[in-house]
């Protein structure tokens, strides 16, 4: 099996980079009531979560998320359980985990962490989204949508693109589903699964030139 590379192209950096810049929402931090990590590939998000906890900016963590064909030979378990078990190895209390096994995409990881709060009384009033660095935005537009009285801070992993990239250990998968979230952006919006972004020039073309050098792994129908 060829080695994965971790190398962006020259030829697709800018693209790359604008449509990395355009999902980080660039929240600033602050505290609320809970904070929730979405399921993915990327352990990374169960790593921030459990520092956002020990930085005392949420007394309770969700973790959220079963398993996806992008998620399943990484995670059998399912990824909340895994993340679960990544945030006690970093020393955050059993007591402040909750976990969803469930959900299958960003709108599950909303509707039925919401539902799982509810069902154990408890209020909230503000939440931080913790995701993969491109998922912010779609995050984001989704919890708006289906939990539109929540206040949301989005987070995730401070790292550059590069070191991000060199993290997951394979840059066109990185790429595929940057292409694919931007799509979703639009798509999802029309769909009435998430409320709608704006959406600059610059990304429009980045996300086109990208589709068309073939980063189409994660574009839906």
């Amino acid at each position: 099996m060829p080695e994965r590379s971790t190398h962006i192209p020259d030829e697709l950096r800018t693209d790359v980079e604008t449509l990395w810049n355009y999902h980080d929402m660039h929240h600033e931090l602050r505290p609320t009531d809970v904070g929730i990590g979405l399921g993915s590939h990327d352990l990374g998000v169960a790593t921030y979560t459990a520092e956002l906890y020990h930085q005392g900016m949420f007394p309770l963590i969700v973790f959220t998320g079963a398993n996806a064909p992008t998620t399943i030979e990484r995670f059998p378990r399912g990824e909340a359980v895994h993340y679960r078990e990544e945030a006690l190895r970093l020393g955050v209390p059993d007591e402040a985990i909750l976990i969803e096994t469930e959900a299958g995409n960003t709108g599950d990881n909303i509707t039925l962490t919401r539902r799982l709060l509810e069902e154990r009384d408890i209020k909230v009033r503000s939440v931080t989204l913790i995701s993969r660095p491109y998922q912010q935005r779609r995050a984001y537009a989704t919890c708006k949508k289906l939990w539109p009285q929540v206040d949301v801070v989005c987070a995730s992993r401070p790292q550059p693109l590069d070191e991000y990239v060199e993290s997951i250990g394979d840059v066109d998968r990185v790429i595929n589903m940057l292409v694919g979230d931007t799509q979703r952006i639009t798509v999802y919006a029309e769909r009435g699964y998430s409320i709608a972004q704006r959406m600059s020039q610059s990304v429009l073309f980045a996300f086109q030139r990208l589709s068309q050098a073939g980063y189409t792994k994660r574009l839906i129908a």
